[in-house]
């Protein structure tokens, strides 16, 4: 049994992670830590966890785990670890994105099953990537590991209000939120570095830019990310490649379609599909922005760390509506 805590508790991501550790066969959820709501039961902020559990939030950490969760704001890891002398057994699985970027005295492993599994297999510490940044990767990664990216990558992608967190905010307030679309930092989206950073991963000799416009759509969960470049291969050999790259992932699937965004929703999973239109490949990738884009894919990482089936406790389903 692995024993599992959870800290910055009050949060989207820590309330999916709730739902997903609540039923997960090999984990017994050890304490939700938050300053916040502490002595407040977990369900009063995630109401629908009534009947899957009474326990309370606490402001008190307990080291004898063997993985911790960390889903506080962006800039609070760092924090955390210089607050806690952690023993040399625990595991850290970091879903902010203090620790993506590869630096001197990161020793953090970036987790996207798909790029670095046996990286994650070995990792004490874990960066869990953001959530536009695994569905863009997704959806590019193939391309690079054929050197195939050639010019500039045109994405676009939206994101649902809940990638904003639950603190609430002008541009997630339903009345603005609602029947509404708008852009934001074009072209300067934080996750642009580890994208790029995955891609050079794969195809060192990239040297062009990938143009993101990141939008706010008007629903609460999901991204719909689609990119296009110039590619000269023909799409039979790309489809070929995209199967080729993913026939061993437990959560892509390369379709023959293209998908909508209801097909993932309360899934780990990620679809993706491909076309061309003279010399332009077209790609479309789709998740749930706070399951395969950040709690699920947790779940996922602490499944690799811990030697398990990757699918175990996240054979969740769309509802299908």
């Amino acid at each position: 049994m692995i024993k599992a805590g959870i800290i910055g508790g009050a949060g989207y991501t820590a309330g999916e992670l709730l739902r997903i550790l609540a039923h997960h066969p090999m984990v017994k959820i050890s304490f939700v830590h938050s300053s916040s709501q502490s002595g407040e039961k977990i369900h009063t902020i995630h109401k629908d966890l009534i009947g899957e559990l009474e326990e309370s939030f606490t402001d008190q950490v307990a080291l004898s785990v063997d993985v911790i969760f960390i889903c506080s704001g962006h800039g609070k890891t760092q924090e955390f670890l210089d607050s806690y002398a952690l023993p040399e057994g625990i595991k850290v699985i970091d879903l902010s994105n203090d620790f993506r970027l590869k630096a001197a005295g990161n020793d953090f492993v970036y987790g996207l099953p798909e790029l670095n599994l046996n990286s994650i297999k070995e990792a004490k510490y874990l960066a869990n990537p953001g959530c536009f940044a695994t569905a863009i990767q997704l959806g590019l990664l193939p391309l690079a590991a054929n050197g195939w990216l050639v010019e500039d990558v045109h994405v676009n992608a939206l994101t649902g209000s809940t990638g904003a967190g639950q603190q609430p905010g002008r541009t997630s307030h339903y009345s603005w939120r609602n029947n509404n679309i708008s852009i934001y930092k074009a072209f300067n989206h934080q996750h642009l570095a580890e994208i790029n950073q995955s891609v050079l991963q794969l195809q060192n000799d990239f040297s062009h830019d990938i143009k993101f416009l990141p939008v706010r759509g008007n629903f609460a969960k999901g991204i719909f990310a689609s990119m296009y470049t110039t590619c000269e291969i023909t799409e039979e050999v790309i489809i070929d490649s995209y199967r080729k790259f993913y026939e061993s992932a437990a959560f892509v699937h390369v379709l023959d379609e293209a998908p909508d965004m209801k097909q993932v929703i309360n899934t780990n999973k990620c679809l993706i599909h491909v076309e061309k239109h003279g010399d332009t490949v077209l790609v479309t990738s789709v998740i749930d922005n706070l399951i395969k884009g950040a709690s699920g894919q947790a779940v996922q990482n602490m499944n690799i760390m811990f030697g398990s089936d990757q699918k175990e406790g996240l054979r969740l389903k769309s509802s299908g509506f």
